[in-house]
Order: C-alpha cells, then sequence, then structure tokens
C-alpha cells in the first residue's frame, strides 16, 4: 500500500509511464521467503506488449534473485523529481509563523509478477536496446559491434532476462498542490534560486499556471 493523498494522485497512465521512461533506474523490491529482495534495474518499457506495458531488463546470472520470479507481485519503483522545501519560501510564513519543512517528489510504482527468460537472441537484442537508448546522447556512440564477438557471447551468459508485464501503475507527485497560490509561487523561487541538482525541475512542477483573468 502506498499513502496517497487525492491531491498527490497522478492518475494519467502516459504520465506514469512517461516518468518511468524519463528515469529508468528503478528500485525493484520483490517478496521471497519472509524477506524482501531489493535491486536496482534500468528498465526498458515496452509500450506494445499487455495492457498497461511490459518492463524488460536484465540481472546478473550470479544474483539470486531470478531463480524465485513468478512467485509474488513486485513493485519497481521510478523516482523523478526531488528537493528539500523550506518554510522561509512561504509567503504565508511570513504572515503567522504556522509552516514547516517538508520534501517534494515524484514517484511511480509499477506492480507486477516478474518472470525470467534465456533466449539468447532476446537477451541480446535486449542489451542493444538499452545500449542503443542510452549511448544515443553520446559523440560516438558506443555499440555491441565495438567489443570482441566472443567477449559479447561471454556477456550474454553472465546475465538473465527479467520481465515485468506491469498490472498497476500508482503514481505520486507531491509538488506543493496544497499550499496556496502565493506559497507555491515563491516554493518555484526559492528553487531556482538554490539551484541545486533537480531543483530546476521540481520549480516547473510546482509553479502555478499563469492567471488567465
Amino acid at each position: 500500500m502506498t499513502y496517497l493523498p487525492k491531491h498527490f494522485e497522478v492518475a494519467d497512465l502516459a504520465a506514469c509511464q512517461a516518468l518511468a521512461q524519463a528515469h529508468p533506474l528503478a528500485t525493484w523490491v520483490m517478496p521471497h521467503d519472509g524477506e524482501l529482495l531489493v535491486n536496482h534495474i534500468p528498465w526498458l518499457l515496452d509500450m506494445e506488449r499487455g495492457e498497461h506495458g511490459t518492463l524488460v531488463g536484465h540481472v546478473a546470472r550470479a544474483n539470486p534473485v531470478w531463480q524465485v520470479v513468478g512467485e509474488a507481485i513486485g513493485v519497481a519503483v521510478f523516482q523523478g523529481s526531488e528537493a528539500y522545501i523550506s518554510p522561509n519560501w512561504y509567503p504565508s510564513k511570513q504572515a503567522h509563523g504556522k509552516a514547516v519543512p517538508t520534501w517534494n517528489y515524484e514517484v511511480v510504482h509499477a506492480h507486477g509478477v516478474a518472470r525470467m527468460f534465456e533466449d539468447r537472441e532476446r537477451l541480446r537484442a535486449l542489451v542493444a536496446a538499452l545500449t542503443a537508448r542510452h549511448e544515443a546522447h553520446q559523440a560516438q556512440p558506443w555499440q555491441l559491434s565495438d567489443a570482441p564477438a566472443d567477449y559479447i557471447e561471454l556477456m550474454l551468459d553472465a546475465i538473465v532476462g527479467i520481465e515485468i508485464p506491469v498490472t498497476r501503475w500508482v503514481g505520486k507527485r507531491k509538488a506543493s498542490q496544497n499550499r496556496p497560490r502565493a506559497d507555491r509561487e515563491g516554493v518555484a523561487q526559492g528553487l531556482r534560486a538554490r539551484a541545486w541538482p533537480l531543483d530546476t525541475a521540481m520549480a516547473a512542477l510546482v509553479e502555478p499556471e499563469p492567471r488567465r483573468d
């Protein structure tokens, strides 16, 4: 279960999927034998497979998690923008002092039962797709063909594919929606002035729409 006040809920499926694609490294949590198995995996989201899409990634063959997939529903947690929010940024704090620090963030939880695959051509295609996506912004993108073929074969031997047909997406965006407009404007200004990593992205989420009157 996720604590999810209605004003922080992201109900739009496309928005949830977009965050997962923009921040592909997820914390994957799966119950097993009374414990929680926790892994950090970059996923590809295949929008064409399943009603809610399918996450596809891989783990090291030495990682025992692949031997117990299929037992229970797990969750992959994708973390988007996040930032500490100072109460000093709220104009309302100056008026009455009733304000405390908080943390803004956006996350998406993808629920589903994982399954493994070892088909060599599927693994090769997965690695090629991951590489193409994350090398796309390099001046000279690395490709599988850049490494010796026998070395690539050894690397493929060392991994196991994992896929999660997503059964449910849960999105949460805590971006000062519960604050008055003036406070939201103050938070956006404070974030842009502080300019820590991710502050600009959070400021864009916090800032209210321009007035239309």
